[in-house]
């Protein structure tokens, strides 16, 4: 007999706001750094840091499909679950998946790396970042780490974008919707996943800002 299925949240929106913020503020990073938007640039790279640092704060204190400890499950949970990829079968994850879950946590090291890099980088003429002068002629070295890693965040972006496909084409599971919502149709018996308040989201966001405004105040 077929389960009874209700529709429950899944993400709440702490989480959902987090990861379409992320998508405007890389676009604008690039573009801003193209045309040559410095200040503009270094404000996308702030914003950037401060989302980053609230949500690692998230995986620690926020909602029960935010947790790292519910998601980060290894590499061979993550290869367990891809050796399924074919079954086409409904989407009955409560969050992420196992091998979402890594991809989660190489973005956000990426992130990591992008912001904090960019922290002590320099355009070459005018404009440093607000830790450059502590490290003297290694700014140059950092800068050139900060260009090559974008590559790695456009690839391991694409490869989540290409996974979502994958995952609609192969499974016929629709990923984004539920980020865009916050709700799965999941069966009955699946207990919803405990929310956190929106207060602490906006506390945990606000020691974060206050923590990249410090750094900015370096310069």
């Amino acid at each position: 007999m077929h389960q009874p299925l209700q529709r429950t949240k899944v993400w709440d929106l702490p989480t959902r706001l987090f990861h379409w913020s992320l998508v405007g503020l890389i676009t604008a990073a690039y573009f801003t750094a193209e045309l040559g938007l410095i200040d503009w640039h270094f404000r996308c790279g702030y914003t950037i840091l401060t989302l980053v640092l609230f949500r690692i704060l998230w995986g620690l204190f926020g909602s029960d499909t935010a947790r790292f400890s519910r998601f980060v499950k290894g590499p061979g949970a993550a290869l367990g679950h891809l050796s399924h990829f074919l079954r086409r079968d409904p989407d009955r994850e409560v969050g992420h998946n196992a091998a979402g879950g890594l991809m989660v946590l190489v973005l956000l090291a990426l992130l990591l790396v992008q912001t904090g890099t960019g922290l002590f980088s320099n355009d070459g003429v005018f404009t440093e970042g607000p830790l450059a002068h502590f490290v003297g002629g290694l700014s140059d070295t950092l800068t050139g780490w900060h260009a090559f890693n974008f590559n790695l965040i456009v690839l391991a972006a694409a490869l989540h974008v290409a996974a979502v496909l994958a995952y609609a084409a192969f499974k016929g599971q629709d990923l984004v919707r539920p980020m865009v919502t916050g709700f799965k149709t999941l069966p009955a018996t699946e207990p919803a996943p405990r929310m956190r308040p929106a207060l602490l989201a906006l506390a945990l966001l606000a020691v974060s800002a206050a923590l990249v405004w410090s750094i900015s105040q370096l310069g």
